[in-house]
């Protein structure tokens, strides 16, 4: 039995590191106010990971945590201030996909919260826009 590749990333001073043992599913590009204001970028793109399947192999220490909305926090290094992912019930559940090194495995499939995209921003792809959360499936 052949053992599956590892997802890893890290932060821009290489401070954190982590591991996914599994996939990185769902992914999407988001428009909403808090993501735009902390990547500083038009949208973020982001990725879920199963709880249980990641975990961090270096610096612990040096990630900061922001509760942006009660009990969902968002996560940083200390030092370089990369964008790491969110958390919640203290379990990494989101992963940004700019800290993922080489191909995440996954592509994204639409833009949410378009409705509070940025203004100087257009969308060129093809992919869904949905003005908040898609519809559940």
């Amino acid at each position: 039995m052949t053992k599956s590749k590892s997802i890893s990333g890290r932060c821009l001073c290489g401070g954190i590191r982590y591991e996914i043992a599994g996939a990185i599913t769902g992914a999407g590009h988001c428009h909403c106010a808090m993501c735009r204001q902390q990547s500083g970028a038009a949208f973020m793109t982001a990725g879920f990971v199963t709880p249980g399947e990641f975990h961090w192999t270096e610096g612990e220490n040096l990630i900061a945590r922001y509760e942006s909305s009660p009990g969902a926090f968002r996560i940083f290094c200390k030092v370089c201030g990369s964008n790491l992912g969110a958390t919640e019930e203290g379990r990494v559940t989101l992963i940004f996909l700019g800290t993922v090194s080489g191909d995440p495995g996954v592509r994204p499939a639409e833009h949410i919260f378009v409705a509070s995209k940025a203004p100087w921003h257009e969308i060129t792809d093809d992919l869904p826009q949905y003005d908040e959360f898609p519809p559940s499936e």
